[in-house]
């Protein structure tokens, strides 16, 4: 059985892109987390972590891309798992703001 995830191991760092910044001015916030965590368990550490009230919890898996490094040196990027979070109308995270 899998030990249970700390709140705060839950949430690895906030993805900061374009397309992140766009949805923050939405009340949608983008964070990679921890790839055995669910949708409760990131709920829960947001709600947490930030004192904010969650609406709903979008996840993702990404697979790792094929890169290369010189001549030989083919490898693949580490999968990794991200979540949308919404929050309730008025609320923010201040982590991204002025970013």
């Amino acid at each position: 059985m899998a030990k249970a995830l700390n709140p705060y191991d839950i949430l690895r760092r906030p993805v900061i892109t374009e397309r992140s910044t766009y949805l923050a001015e939405r009340g949608k916030y983008v964070f990679q987390i921890h790839r055995a965590a669910n949708k409760a368990q990131v709920k829960a550490a947001v709600e947490k972590a930030f004192g904010v009230q969650v609406l709903d919890v979008n996840t993702m898996n990404l697979k790792g891309k094929p890169k290369r490094a010189g001549r030989r040196g083919h490898f693949i990027t580490h999968p990794w798992k991200k979540a949308v979070v919404t929050l309730a109308s008025g609320q923010k995270i201040d982590i991204f703001e002025g970013v």
